[in-house]
């Protein structure tokens, strides 16, 4: 799982967005619980932020040089789907 989260050398931020207590975001954060140890060990100097507010619908967010964003709404998806997208935006140019 590690190579998974080998970030691509363009992405500058990952940013997470999701409700701290909404059943809409149970399976971002058990991915989150799971899986932010493995990303930040393998990217120590990349920025992994969490972003929790009530009632907020889950998204991810990829930042890359110049600007560019890439989101990708996590609502609705399982652990196993949210990784395989969070996979696909990390590794992409944006």
């Amino acid at each position: 799982m590690s190579s998974k989260y080998a970030f691509t050398k363009t992405l500058k931020e990952v940013r997470f967005l999701f409700c701290q207590t909404g059943e809409h975001s149970a399976a971002t954060r058990s991915f989150l619980t799971r899986a932010y140890p493995i990303m930040k060990k393998n990217n120590p100097s990349i920025p992994i932020m969490l972003r929790e507010a009530a009632g907020t619908i889950p998204k991810v967010y990829t930042r890359y040089d110049f600007g560019q964003e890439k989101s990708k709404s996590l609502e609705g998806l399982s652990d196993k789907q949210i990784e395989e997208t969070v996979t696909s935006l990390v590794k992409d140019a944006a």
